[in-house]
């Protein structure tokens, strides 16, 4: 999320930029084993923003960045490289001072000739062949000062964009005819967005082969990653990226999914209201990410950010945070996790409070519950563990559901996405945890295997090729219940593509998929059976399952027989809540709009993570609207290991005697650690000290739990902690 460039462009005088002047340097720190965890800046190492996850994700390539970079390795941290990849302070191109002419065809143009553009002087591009050429100079740079992996981020041409010169070049160089300006028919829409999406495949693969080949000739291996929103952000915000298929380029070694409560704060529809519906997008969001890797098994970092770009209030922040936390670990295959994007803004930035007329820094309370939470994820374990909810429901994404956001031509409307959440938030605001699989990766065996009943319409998206329908057709004639959604009426469905042209002439692409699986191409709902599996078409666009109130109650009664009776998968579990039980940690949400308003109650002993003070719980009520992020306390047979349980701090050198317990601290200056550290008795002597002075701090035992609750002042440099047995 590398808005910070814009930020800065537009003088929001909301951060607080002093004290960002790097230290002298302590003892280098070891790093950890594996390493999972990050943040992106672009300042150099501050105390106040000594976040101390294992990776810092150091923002732009300038001519300071050896020394920005010098100041984070100097503090333990792996320095890695990250930059945009269709905007960012790359003026030198634009202006010919990389090969002597400028550029200003390469930028993404409006239909009025208007420059989309990140900031004042930050243009969004069109990656021509010249463009590619000077962003390998930028990665070779990186590459030279020895980073151990480069982020490419944000790969966007705007769907309102396409207009330029380069753009109508590269349109007859893929198409073979002339540019057909977008706003006049929807052929030219979807081509238009189709051939964005593989402007950024190809800049992607380029550069990534480019940086796997340098980086090898110079005895290393460089890992290239693409931090991006997700496919259903993009589909809303009318943006088009590669998304899902560059998972299968060679030179790809992940993503991060940069989710946070900007992307999962975009209002949608159900029940027919409008409005915003943070959890439940942010779960989608992340399912949409981990769809796009799974399969492929490459790496997938999950980020959430404290706050976000519009501003808001303390607030807001904190209650959206929790929110898309909650939503975040309740994927236990994942367990890396960019912990936060910019720092200095978070710790040095002012913001709205209520009641307060002046913009306020963050609270220390909220420092703390954040430091806890982000800490947390520096030890947090993958597992087998599943959300709670019956099993097996997936809806069918894809990229061309990029393809047909902009402009809206007659025939065709799908307000907030709708179409696509038609399918999915019936079920999800019922308590079934939907899965998503993207139409890219049905090539893979495991793309399918844990999935009863496929939800699919046309109406929102095209399949890209006929093999997406010989996969589909064959996981039904193996047992596959698939339930097909859509009046297939929209004027998208014309477009010049593989289903009308060569040896195909189907006026729709369900008509391709039900004469595959020698089915009546029939345009009533009905019900037919093909192999061992079934297929439900119901000619119903999805967006009038959540427009209207009541409107899904049909749709709930066909999921129900589709995967109780012919699916055979059990009953379908309907509820209010979701719960995961990750290794010690449990996440709980409970959803409003639902009949069952009751709490979910969780029973302890438990420690509360989104509680600054770490209170012990004999169990935790969880209401409409609320999540939870709880420490599952052991029992007492399992009291006799020390350890700490949670801190807002990062812990280093632990080590238990039988007389004593040790460690030390390094968390952002001026913050306040809270502790609770598991002990197999009362403590004697507690002693907390920095570079051999005592420091302040105040210390509580709770006897039921064999727990010490311990208090003082972080610090980045090391605080010394031994507690006497």
């Amino acid at each position: 999320m590398s808005r910070c460039i814009l930020l800065r462009k537009l003088n929001l005088m909301l951060w607080c930029v002093g004290g960002l002047l790097g230290q002298p340097a302590a003892a280098q720190v070891a790093r950890s084993k594996t390493e999972t965890t990050s943040f992106q800046i672009d300042q150099p190492w501050s105390a106040a923003v000594d976040v101390r996850s294992d990776i810092v994700m150091l923002y732009g390539i300038g001519d300071d960045f050896p020394t920005r970079a010098a100041s984070w390795q100097g503090k333990g941290y792996n320095v890695q490289f990250m930059t945009g990849i269709a905007w960012g302070n790359y003026q030198p191109y634009f202006e010919g001072k990389f090969d002597g002419r400028p550029h200003p065809e390469d930028v993404q143009l409006e239909r009025d000739g208007t420059r989309i553009m990140h900031g004042p002087t930050v243009p969004y591009v069109v990656p021509s062949q010249h463009y590619l050429d000077y962003m390998k100079t930028q990665v070779k740079r990186a590459i030279d000062f020895g980073v151990t992996a480069i982020y490419l981020e944000e790969p966007e041409f705007w769907a309102r964009g396409g207009y330029s010169e380069t753009f109508k070049k590269e349109w007859q160089d893929y198409y073979h005819f002339a540019w057909m300006p977008q706003h006049e028919s929807p052929e030219a829409t979807y081509l238009s967005s189709k051939l964005k999406y593989q402007l950024y495949f190809r800049a992607l693969k380029e550069i990534f082969s480019y940086i796997k080949t340098y980086s090898e000739s110079k005895g290393q291996r460089v890992k290239c990653f693409v931090p991006t929103h997700s496919l259903l952000n993009y589909s809303a915000w009318e943006i088009v990226s590669p998304e899902a298929s560059l998972a299968a380029l060679p030179g790809m070694d992940g993503y991060i999914a940069q989710v946070w409560t900007g992307t999962a704060r975009v209002p949608n529809y159900f029940n027919g209201v409008k409005k915003e519906r943070v959890f439940e997008n942010a779960f989608l969001e992340y399912s949409s990410v981990l769809s796009m890797t799974a399969p492929t098994k490459k790496t997938v970092y999950f980020l959430t950010d404290p706050i976000e770009d519009g501003v808001r209030s303390w607030d807001d922040y904190k209650k959206n945070y929790e929110a898309t936390f909650t939503a975040e670990l309740m994927f236990p295959s994942v367990n890396h996790f960019e912990v936060m994007p910019w720092p200095n803004r978070i710790y040095q930035g002012k913001f709205p409070v209520r009641d307060k007329t002046e913009l306020q820094p963050i609270a220390p309370a909220y420092a703390t519950q954040m430091q806890v939470m982000i800490n947390a994820l520096n030890t947090m374990p993958q597992a087998a563990t599943q959300v709670s909810g019956s099993k097996g429901v997936a809806v069918l994404l894809g990229n061309s559901m990029m393809f047909q956001r902009f402009p809206v031509h007659k025939g065709y409307e799908d307000p907030q996405l709708s179409n696509f959440y038609g399918l999915a938030l019936p079920l999800f605001k019922r308590g079934v945890p939907v899965d998503l699989v993207h139409m890219e990766n049905l090539g893979y065996p495991e793309a399918l295997t844990q999935t009863k009943v496929l939800l699919v319409s046309y109406a929102n998206m095209k399949p890209t090729s006929a093999l997406v329908h010989e996969k589909l057709a064959a996981w039904v004639k193996a047992g596959g219940v698939l339930v097909y959604y859509g009046k297939d009426a929209d004027p998208f469905q014309q477009v010049k593509e593989w289903w009308n042209t060569g040896s195909f002439h189907y006026d729709t692409p369900l008509a391709h998929l039900l004469q595959l699986m020698q089915l009546p191409a029939s345009q009533q709902d009905g019900v037919y059976a093909y192999g061992k599996g079934k297929v439900y078409v119901t000619k119903t666009d999805p967006k009038e399952l959540v427009m209207q109130p009541q409107a899904d109650q049909s749709f709930i009664k066909q999921l129900q027989q589709a995967y109780e009776r012919d699916a055979r998968a059990g009953q379908l579990q309907f509820k209010n809540s979701y719960r995961l039980d990750r290794g010690p940690y449990t996440l709980a949400a409970v959803l409003d709009e639902n009949e069952n308003q009751e709490p979910l109650v969780i029973q302890g002993p438990l420690l509360d993570l989104y509680d600054p003070e770490l209170p012990v719980l004999p169990s935790k009520s969880v209401a409409p609207t609320k999540q939870a992020f709880l420490y599952r306390l052991p029992s007492p047979k399992e009291r006799k290991l020390p350890r700490v349980l949670a801190a807002a701090a990062r812990v280093y050198d632990f080590k238990a005697q039988p007389t004593s317990v040790s460690f030390s601290t390094k968390s952002p200056a001026n913050t306040n650690n809270v502790m609770r550290i598991l002990l197999p008795s009362k403590p004697g002597k507690v002693a907390v000290t920095r570079g051999g002075t005592s420091e302040s701090a105040t210390y509580a035992w709770d006897a039921q739990s064999s727990t010490l609750l311990l208090k003082f002042r972080n610090y980045s440099e090391a605080v010394d902690v031994k507690i006497s047995l």
